[in-house]
C-alpha cells in the first residue's frame, strides 16, 4: 500500500506542472497533437533546405525558426518563412535525434556519444554532456542474416532518443543503456537509470511519471524527479534472430493510459499508474516503430511491413484500418492538426488523411522517390525487396537498407504550424509544404 500512497501523492504533486515546449511529438505526454491551423490541401513546396546527409530528425519550431539535425553531423536553424540558413552547429557524427527547446536553449543528441545544449538564437554551445558512448542494438543472426554466429548492429535502429524538457530538467536515453536526467541550464547530472540494453526511444512524462522503453524488452515507469523505478512491463523476446524484440516507439500518455509500440508486433495500452495491461493490439508480425497519436478518445498508429495506419478506440483497443501504404513501412509517427492526420512512409511519400471523412485527401512525394522509387517498387505498388536486397548475407542487408533509403524515405515525423507541414527525408532535405 505504500507504493500506491506514494503514486497518489506524486500524481497530485505533478498535476499542472508540465509546460508544453517545442519537442518531439509536441508535448511532454507525446500525444502528437498540434493545436494549430491544418494544411487542408497541398499546393506547393514553400521551400526545401538541402543538407549533405539523411534527415530522420523531426523538426522543432519556435517563433520564426525551424530546428533539426542531419546525418551530415550538423544541427541546423533555418528561417520558418524562407528556409534560409540562420546558423549550423557541427558535431562529430550523425544527428538522429529530434530537438527540444526551452528557455532560449535547444537540446539534441549525436551518434558521437555527446548530448548538446546550444543557444537557440546563435548556435553557440552552452554545455555538452558525454555519455558512456552511443551504439546501435546488436544481435547475432539478426533478422536471419548470415553468418549466423556474427553479432550485427541493426540498421533499422536508425533513431536516437529525442530529449524532453520538463521542470528545469532535460531527459533522454542513450545507446549505453542509460536514461539520463540533467539540469537543463547547466548540464549537471541529476540521476541516471540503467536498463539492460540500448535506449533509443524518447521519454514521455505525465503527472510526474516518466515512461520509456528499452531494447532489453522492458517498458519502464520512473519517478521523473528521483529516477526511482515505479514499475516495469515485459514485452516479447526473440532469442533466435532478434527480429521480434525491442522498443523503438516512444510512448503517448492520455487519460490515465500509456500507449507504445514494440517490435514484437504489438501496440500496448497500460494503466499509467500500475503498469497493468489494459489491452494489446497484435499486428501479426509487423513492427510498430512510430509513436502513436491520441486525441478525443481515439488512438492512431502505423506499422512497418504491413504498412497500415489504424484508428482504435483508446479505451478498448477496438477499431479499423484507416489507411494502407501498400506495404511500404511507416516508421514516421502521425501528427494531428484539426481534422487532418499527416504521416510519412518509407516510399518517400507524405500522406494527409481527413479524419472526419476517414480517407486520404492529398499526397506529397519527394524528388528522390520519383526518381529512384520505380526501381524498388512492384507493379502493385508494394516494395520490391528482391530488387533491393542482393542476398541474406549481412553486408548485403546493409546494401539493401540503403537502396530503400535512396527513394527519399520519410522517417522523420511531420510537424504542423499555421497551415504548413514540415518534414525531413533521407534525400537530405527538410521540406516546408503549404
Amino acid at each position: 500500500m505504500k507504493y500506491f500512497r506514494f503514486v497518489i501523492i506524486l500524481l497530485l504533486a505533478g498535476a499542472g506542472l508540465a509546460q508544453d515546449v517545442p519537442m518531439f511529438r509536441n508535448n511532454p505526454q507525446h500525444t502528437g497533437v498540434y493545436e494549430t491551423q491544418p494544411l487542408l490541401q497541398f499546393k506547393q513546396v514553400q521551400w526545401k533546405f538541402q543538407t549533405h546527409g539523411q534527415v530522420v530528425s523531426s523538426p522543432a519550431i519556435e517563433k520564426d525558426t525551424v530546428y533539426f539535425g542531419s546525418f551530415d553531423a550538423n544541427f541546423y536553424a533555418v528561417s520558418r518563412v524562407t528556409g534560409a540558413l540562420k546558423w549550423k552547429f557541427q558535431t562529430k557524427s550523425r544527428i538522429a535525434s529530434s530537438p527540444a527547446l526551452a528557455n532560449g536553449m535547444v537540446y539534441f543528441g549525436s551518434f558521437d556519444g555527446s548530448f548538446y545544449a546550444v543557444e537557440a538564437a546563435t548556435g553557440r554551445q552552452k554545455w555538452r554532456f558525454d555519455t558512456a558512448g552511443e551504439r546501435r542494438f546488436v544481435g547475432k543472426h539478426l533478422h536471419g542474416a548470415l553468418p549466423a554466429g556474427e553479432a550485427m548492429p541493426d540498421p533499422y535502429d536508425c533513431y536516437l532518443s529525442s530529449p524532453l524538457v520538463w521542470n528545469g530538467r532535460v531527459y533522454f536515453g542513450s545507446g549505453d543503456g542509460n536514461l539520463y536526467a540533467l539540469d537543463a541550464n547547466s548540464g549537471e547530472l541529476k540521476w541516471k537509470f540503467q536498463t539492460g540494453d540500448v535506449v533509443h526511444a524518447s521519454p514521455a512524462i505525465a503527472n510526474g511519471i516518466l515512461y520509456i522503453g528499452s531494447w532489453d524488452s522492458f517498458f519502464y515507469a520512473l519517478d521523473a524527479v528521483t529516477g526511482k523505478e515505479l514499475w516495469r512491463f515485459k514485452t516479447g523476446e526473440d532469442p533466435e534472430i532478434h527480429n521480434q524484440v525491442g522498443i523503438q516507439s516512444s510512448a503517448a500518455v492520455a487519460n490515465g493510459i500509456v500507449y507504445f509500440g514494440c517490435r514484437d508486433s504489438n501496440l500496448y495500452a497500460l494503466d499509467a499508474v500500475t503498469g497493468q495491461k489494459k489491452w494489446v493490439f497484435n499486428n501479426k508480425g509487423s513492427w510498430v516503430i512510430g509513436s502513436p497519436a491520441v486525441r478525443d478518445g481515439k488512438l492512431y498508429f502505423s506499422t512497418s511491413d504491413s504498412g497500415m495506419l489504424y484508428a482504435l478506440d483508446a479505451k478498448t483497443g477496438t477499431g479499423i484500418p484507416l489507411f494502407s501504404s501498400k506495404k511500404w513501412p511507416m516508421f514516421s509517427s502521425p501528427a494531428i492538426a484539426g481534422n487532418m492526420l499527416y504521416i510519412g512512409s518509407d516510399e518517400g511519400k507524405l500522406f494527409a488523411i481527413d479524419l472526419s471523412k476517414e480517407r486520404e485527401v492529398w499526397t506529397f512525394q519527394t524528388a528522390a522517390s520519383k526518381q529512384n522509387g520505380p526501381k524498388y517498387t512492384k507493379a502493385d505498388g508494394s516494395p520490391n525487396y528482391e530488387a533491393a536486397f542482393p542476398s541474406p548475407f549481412y553486408d548485403d542487408v546493409l546494401v539493401g537498407y540503403y537502396h530503400l533509403m535512396s527513394v527519399g524515405a520519410i522517417l522523420s515525423s511531420p510537424v504542423v504550424e499555421n497551415g504548413v507541414v514540415y518534414v525531413g527525408s533521407t534525400d537530405g532535405n527538410l521540406y516546408a509544404l503549404r
